[in-house]
């Protein structure tokens, strides 16, 4: 099977990650993969660094791009339209947790999609609320890799993500932080920080599922996050972490009880680490991604 893949993203954020986890397994399992996206991107220059076709992103070469190829997988919104332009077999990725729109650009797009891959139930809702029928939607979870654990006991850092986005919450985990009493380290590199992280915060308005909050969970760090979007069908309040509304009060009392019960935070993150194994491994979400493959070009 040849399979294109096509993203617009100029950051390496969640959507990036996970397609280029699923290039590399797709290439590990002997397909054929190739990859355009935005030149000097950072996902363009990991593919290539792993030795995978990536090739920049340049209108006049899509079509060329599409020979040999089996079906066209878009991997954001801006890819969704390239994808269906090409009269080839299209596979949309559909991350986020906003309602489609509804104009008539909107409208054709859909409607010429092969399939819908949602990121989670919720989105599944939404694309469903949108019109799509919801025998071309499947739910295909995000998948992180699971490596052994250093160090997790003695980890003592609280650690939030650095986004200038406003959605993203920065400057309410700032107040609960100051609320709290209690240093937030806000990285800008989460793969290279969870390591040394032992509590993670992820306030947001609205999110498709929370790749973000996965890994942590992989990397054997506790999770503090919003009550929103895909996020509680990832994180079950009490059992595998807390979750909470979005208000500086409520985001301070559970980070300051979470901070004080070292033991309540040490099960919860034993508890999701075993979830993420069971139900989150790149390998997962691999095969279910083929799955979705196979069940288009029959």
């Amino acid at each position: 099977m040849n399979t294109l893949h096509i993203d617009t993203g100029l950051e390496m954020r969640g959507g990036q990650w996970q397609a280029l986890y699923l290039l590399r397994g797709l290439a590990e399992y002997g397909h054929g993969v190739r990859l355009l996206a935005p030149a000097g991107s950072p996902l363009l220059q990991a593919a290539a660094a792993q030795h995978l076709d990536a090739r920049p992103l340049r209108l006049g070469g899509l079509f060329a791009a599409t020979r040999g190829m089996d079906l066209i997988h878009a991997h954001d919104a801006r890819a969704h339209t390239l994808a269906v332009l090409t009269g080839k077999p299209a596979i949309v990725s559909r991350r986020v947790g906003f309602p489609v729109k509804r104009n008539l650009a909107s409208r054709w797009k859909y409607s010429r999609a092969a399939h819908f891959i949602a990121v989670s139930q919720y989105v599944l809702h939404a694309l469903v609320d949108a019109g799509v029928d919801p025998s071309r939607i499947t739910v295909v979870y995000d998948g992180v890799p699971i490596h052994a654990l250093t160090n997790a006991e003695e980890r003592t850092q609280v650690m939030a993500l650095d986004s200038d986005d406003p959605a993203k919450g920065k400057k309410i985990v700032e107040q609960a932080a100051g609320l709290a009493g209690i240093p937030v380290h806000f990285s800008q590199n989460l793969v290279r920080d969870f390591p040394e992280a032992a509590l993670f915060v992820y306030i947001t308005d609205l999110e498709g599922l929370g790749s973000a909050v996965l890994l942590a969970m992989a990397n054997g760090v506790t999770v503090l996050a919003s009550r929103v979007g895909g996020l509680p069908e990832i994180v079950e309040d009490g059992v595998n972490g807390l979750l909470t509304s979005n208000e500086p009060e409520a985001v301070a009392q559970a980070l300051s009880r979470l901070v004080a019960d070292k033991t309540l935070a040490s099960r919860l993150a034993a508890r999701a680490r075993v979830r993420v194994e069971q139900e989150f491994s790149v390998e997962r979400m691999l095969n279910e991604t083929l799955r979705v493959y196979e069940r288009i070009l029959i």
